[in-house]
């Protein structure tokens, strides 16, 4: 394994890494435009990827390696040119609508990274090492901001890029916990996969039956037949 203490090259690296991960994050609840959300999940997995292969190398795992290049394969490549199919499909190249604004979404996406620092410095500290510890609150700050994408969007496509994103948060913190067993991580990954397939298929039922992505309109419809 090699050194990872403050000011080292392994730290400063896979700081970097996961730091632009979270930001992509913040990329997500900004765009407006379904192209550029999906745009800004496919480099989010591409880092992703990136911050995978790096926590291989710098914790001598080369299974890590497989973690990476499933994720570049999926998140990067994948899963972007399938959103982008759907959303031709389904003739959604338009402004998304939001519950809150852009201003209130940034916002609320600082006090939730906020959150992170406070919950997981304290809980880990003296029991993990310096990265770690970091890697860990920027994963639970792309859990978060993927779990406000979702809430905080109203249409269907994008909200399961939350879904994904959230998932993207879940691995970065599975690859930064030195000796997680990669079945663990890929069980992760795939138990999400699933749940956004799953959400696929709904996307397409919205769509169908009331002619529409915006899932607010499924109040107006709450209980009918």
């Amino acid at each position: 394994m090699r050194v990872n203490s403050f000011g080292t090259p392994a730290y400063d690296v896979a700081h970097l890494l996961g730091g632009g991960v979270l930001l992509m994050s913040f990329l997500l609840l900004y765009q407006r435009r379904i192209g550029g959300v999906i745009n800004a999940f496919a480099v989010q997995g591409a880092l992703l990827a990136a911050a995978a292969a790096w926590q291989g190398w710098v914790q001598g795992a080369p299974g890590l390696y497989v973690t990476a290049a499933i994720a570049f394969a999926a998140k990067a490549v994948l899963i972007p040119i399938a959103l982008r199919v759907l959303v031709g499909r389904l003739g959604q190249h338009r402004a998304v609508e939001t519950a809150l604004g852009v201003g209130a979404s940034l916002l609320a996406a600082i006090l939730l990274v906020g959150l992170s620092v406070m919950v997981v410095l304290p809980v880990t500290a003296g029991s993990a090492t310096p990265l770690a510890r970091v890697d860990m609150t920027i994963a639970l700050s792309v859990v978060l901001l993927g779990m406000l994408a979702m809430i905080t969007r109203r249409n269907a496509i994008s909200q399961v890029v939350g879904l994904l994103s959230l998932e993207n948060g879940l691995i970065l913190g599975a690859v930064g916990v030195v000796g997680m067993p990669l079945v663990v991580e890929l069980s992760t990954a795939a138990l999400v996969l699933v749940l956004a397939v799953v959400a696929g298929v709904v996307v397409f039922q919205i769509r169908e039956r009331l002619d529409t992505l915006d899932t607010s309109i499924l109040d107006r419809h709450g209980g009918e037949a």
